[in-house]
Order: structure tokens, then C-alpha cells, then sequence
């Protein structure tokens, strides 16, 4: 295919396709979120899910992780070259790959990997990426100007100028359409156990060069997180209100008696009370946990974005009228100095 073909628009019926990250062999979390997206994508598109997965080793291994996730097409690579991830193996793996079966969608992870390899793919196929995307919907598009209307593109929709607005984009006639996305901003969800999807094993050799496979990686040292802001049930946040870094050392006690995690707003972590990794909101992570404890939070729109989605919130604040009191289940009014060493207290005594 020429490369310049890619700047038609494709037929209605190209998939929907998901790159799938590796941890060894575990598929990461933000791939599956992706895969529950991308399947309701394909659904209201009336298109495939299909998924890519790149390894070594991986051959019976990863398919009954990614098939019940509604996929209706697997595509396996399995070669000591795809493992661990190097650039150009991956590059050259995709790009051929979309060559011959020209997705309408493929989506990413927004990591350190999908920042890395989305970028090089939509290049070298003259299509369009949108990073670090928090929603994604199908919609039309009118162009006035030239006189043309598309139907079903996707609308890639992410944070701007530092989260003070929201830009919907679109990409109406490059294909595909590629976007990454933001661990945790949606929901993975298993569609059926048994999905029964087709699974295709690719001749990895006629996909990666040799000249591809020049990079090897010969040590690899992998940290554990610092936090578990994503995974944990209960978290503490703090905002500006909390007034300095010491003040949050009492939102952190308060963590450890709940066996929860500290959070921070945007504000709070500019201003230094915080760091940086723990920043929720849509320039930061986001977080389902049961109950969210809203410490000195105004309420931002950036920040609550990145924790609507919470169980049962409690705004401790000593401004009543906080917008994040309005969406709140519980509001105590108060300073953090006042109402946190009352809890702790009240923890320590009550906590079996």
C-alpha cells in the first residue's frame, strides 16, 4: 500500500483495534480499560474489536486475559525481539500491521510505552494521534468551510492549557484515527468469560527487519509504584486549603489509620504540600476508590474529573459554600488543623 493511501477516509467496516501492553505476561490494567472502551466503540460503529499483543512467550498465555473483553479478532506476536519493549520492533510490527488491515480506531495506553510507539506509528502512517485523551465518543462533524460532512469519527477529548479547558478533537480523514489514553479515566469491565474470538498467530519475521532488531536491552530494573492511588479503597486528598506540607503529613496519618492512600489536587502539588505522583484530576491520575476524603479541595473542575467517579465523598472544608460541597455526601465544616487529629483520634480508639 502506498503510504499516501492513508489519507482517505477508510470504508465503515474497519475495526476497532486495541494495542494491549506487557508485563512480562500480564496484560496491564489500561489495556483492558481500553478494550471495554474500544468494544462499545465497535459496538455503536457496528464494527470488530481487535487486539494486538506483542511479546515473547506469550502464546497461550495472554488470550483468555484479552478475549472476554468482548474481542472479536486477536492478533498474537510471539518473538524474543518483541520482549522487552524496544521501539522499532513494536514501530514496525503495527505500522505493518495497520497497512494491511486499515483500522478506523486504534487506541493506546497513555504510558511510557503508548507515548513512546503511538507517536512513531501515526507518523510513518501520516495519521493523526491524540494524546492523553480522558473520554472518547463517536460523533459527526460539519464542515462549513469546505462544504463536507463526516459521519461516526471519534471525538478524542483531553485537557488543555493546563487543564482549564477541554478540547474535543477530531480527525476526519487520516486513518486511523489514534488516540492515547489515561489509565484509570475508564472502567474495565469483563463482557463474557467465554467470548469466543479469533485468534491469528503472525509470522512475526515478515512483520520486523533485521535491521529493526539492532537494539538490545541488556538489564532492565522495574520500581514499584510509590502509591496505590488507582487500587486502593479509600483515599485522603488534600487541596491548597490544607495550607502546607506539614498540614498534609496529618492527611497522611490519617491514610495510614484507614489504610488508605494520600492524594493532592493540582493546586496543592504546584504549591509544593505534595508530590507530584500523587496529583489526581485530569492532569493528574485518576481514582475510583469507596469513599474519597476532600480535604481543603475547592472543587475544580480539573480535580473533580479526576475523582467523580468516587463511591461516598466527604469534604472537609472550612468554606461552606466550596463547590465540591455541592456534589459531597457528607460536609464537615472545619479547618484540616481542627477535623483530621478529631479522626485520627477517633480511628486509633474505634479501629479493631
Amino acid at each position: 500500500m502506498n503510504k499516501n493511501d492513508n489519507n482517505c477516509a477508510c470504508t465503515n467496516n474497519s475495526s476497532v483495534y486495541v494495542y494491549c501492553e506487557l508485563e512480562g505476561k500480564q496484560i496491564e490494567e489500561v489495556s483492558f480499560e481500553l478494550l471495554t472502551k474500544g468494544r462499545k466503540l465497535a459496538n455503536e460503529l457496528g464494527v470488530k474489536l481487535e487486539a494486538v499483543v506483542a511479546g515473547n512467550g506469550i502464546k497461550g498465555e495472554v488470550e483468555a486475559q484479552i478475549l472476554p473483553y468482548g474481542v472479536d479478532v486477536l492478533h498474537v506476536f510471539d518473538a524474543p525481539c518483541l520482549s522487552p519493549y524496544t521501539t522499532r520492533p513494536h514501530t514496525a510490527v503495527l505500522v505493518k500491521l495497520f497497512e494491511r488491515e486499515l483500522p478506523q480506531i486504534c487506541l493506546m495506553g497513555a504510558t511510557s510505552i503508548g507515548r513512546d510507539l503511538g507517536p512513531r506509528v501515526s507518523s510513518t502512517l501520516t495519521s493523526g494521534l491524540t494524546a492523553d485523551c480522558t473520554a472518547l465518543e463517536i460523533g459527526d462533524y460539519e464542515d462549513k468551510k469546505n462544504k463536507k460532512n463526516y459521519e461516526n469519527l471519534l471525538y478524542q477529548i483531553r485537557p488543555a492549557f493546563g487543564g482549564n479547558i477541554v478540547a474535543t478533537i477530531i480527525n476526519p480523514d487520516n486513518r486511523p484515527q489514534m488516540a492515547t489514553v489515561r489509565s484509570g479515566v475508564m472502567k474495565a469491565e469483563v463482557l463474557d468469560p467465554a467470548y469466543k474470538g479469533k485468534v491469528i498467530y503472525e509470522e512475526v519475521d515478515q512483520f520486523v527487519a533485521p535491521e529493526d532488531k539492532m537494539v538490545e536491552v541488556l538489564h532492565r530494573q522495574v520500581e514499584k509504584a510509590k502509591n496505590n492511588l488507582k487500587g486502593v479503597s479509600i483515599v485522603v486528598a488534600g487541596g491548597y486549603g490544607v495550607g502546607s506540607k506539614e498540614n498534609f503529613d496529618l492527611l497522611r496519618k490519617l491514610a495510614e489509620e484507614l489504610h488508605g492512600e494520600v492524594g493532592a489536587s493540582r493546586a496543592a502539588v504546584d504549591a509544593g504540600f505534595a508530590n507530584h505522583e500523587e496529583q489526581i484530576g485530569q492532569t493528574g491520575v485518576t481514582v475510583r476508590p469507596k469513599v474519597y476524603i476532600a480535604c481543603g479541595i475547592s472543587g475544580a473542575i480539573q480535580h473533580v474529573a479526576g475523582m467523580k467517579e468516587s463511591g461516598i465523598l466527604i469534604s472537609i472544608n472550612s468554606d461552606p459554600n466550596a463547590p465540591i460541597n455541592d456534589i459531597a455526601d457528607y460536609v464537615i465544616t472545619g479547618s484540616v488543623e481542627e477535623v483530621v487529629p478529631k479522626m485520627i483520634q477517633y480511628y486509633k480508639q474505634h479501629s479493631k
